[in-house]
């Protein structure tokens, strides 16, 4: 059980695992919170769309269609492994499913061999997964004939295990709707078992970054140099960059800089940053953490 992340926060978590992710204009305001809760989370559903093309499919998430308003899901995962993100909030992706699998996956007891639900949409006894479940659509017709590039298979992975590292969960509360509801067969083309096999293995190391994938003339970015450097009181063009960053995204607290040296100024400039991402507490110390710092995406300084 979680409280969901805010918006700022997923898509640092995102961009910590090292996917490459899109912002679709909107998606910050786009949910059915009007039409009932979202949250506690319990975990993370897979789907395919039945769609082709990512901006069609991205546009179709986001707006919905005539019988089902949007958004239809939390983010799209294209082909290309981009991660579109569509929605901030309450989804229209999961529908009513079984309550045996809901607890199963709240007790983080959903086996490699789960047995098939019962429950669906309409039926008595089925639950609605809007409430308690991220939504991943993938591009893919799930005609059991459209291709999985390795490129989206890795970003389903990766999506996954971002989510799960952000809550604590582990790989057990990723499932796919036809695990959820015995009405549905996506996601058709891998299997989810072997899905949760991949990311337990992920889960079982630190995330992997950069922020972004490496693309030819593309930005570069520094990797993050652990929270111990900061702490040294160094002084070196790596936060400089950092200062400059942080400044133009607003959270700057300098009377003069920034400069090579760390500084309180830096620290708090940085706590700013860990506020405007969402975190609270000690979590917001003005110390660097991977996932904020990934998130800032701090340029190489050679």
């Amino acid at each position: 059980m979680a409280t969901p992340l805010t918006a700022d926060r997923l898509v640092a978590a995102l961009r910590a695992e090292g996917l490459d992710v899109v912002e679709r204009p909107g998606w910050r305001g786009n949910h059915r919170d009007h039409a009932g809760a979202f949250g506690p989370v319990h975990g993370v559903m897979v789907h395919h769309t039945v769609s082709t093309g990512t901006e069609a499919s991205v546009d179709l998430c986001f707006r919905g269609h005539a019988t089902l308003p949007g958004p239809l899901c939390h983010a799209v995962i294209a082909k290309d492994g981009s991660v579109h993100l569509v929605g901030n909030g309450r989804a229209n992706h999961a529908g009513g499913g079984d309550p045996d699998v809901l607890r199963a996956v709240a007790n983080e007891k959903y086996g490699t061999r789960p047995p098939p639900p019962d429950e669906h949409q309409g039926s008595p006894g089925a639950v609605d997964g809007n409430i308690h479940f991220y939504g991943f659509e993938c591009v893919n017709l799930g005609d059991g004939k459209d291709p999985w590039p390795a490129a989206q298979l890795d970003a389903i992975e990766r999506a996954s295990a971002a989510l799960c590292r952000a809550h604590g969960w582990t790989a057990k509360s990723v499932i796919g709707h036809l695990e959820w509801t015995n009405r549905k067969i996506d996601p058709r083309g891998f299997t989810m078992p072997g899905l949760r096999a991949r990311v337990a293995r992920r889960l079982g190391s630190k995330p992997t970054g950069p922020a972004e994938p490496a693309r030819p003339g593309g930005p570069r970015h520094h990797p993050f140099p652990g929270t111990a450097f900061f702490k040294a009181a160094p002084s070196s063009p790596v936060i400089t960059a950092m200062g400059r960053r942080l400044v133009a995204e607003g959270c700057g607290e300098y009377t003069v800089g920034p400069g090579p040296r760390w500084s309180e100024a830096d620290r708090r400039s940085y706590a700013r940053w860990q506020r405007k991402l969402g975190f609270r507490g000690a979590d917001a110390d003005g110390w660097p953490g991977p996932s904020s710092w990934n998130a800032l995406k701090v340029p190489r300084t050679r």
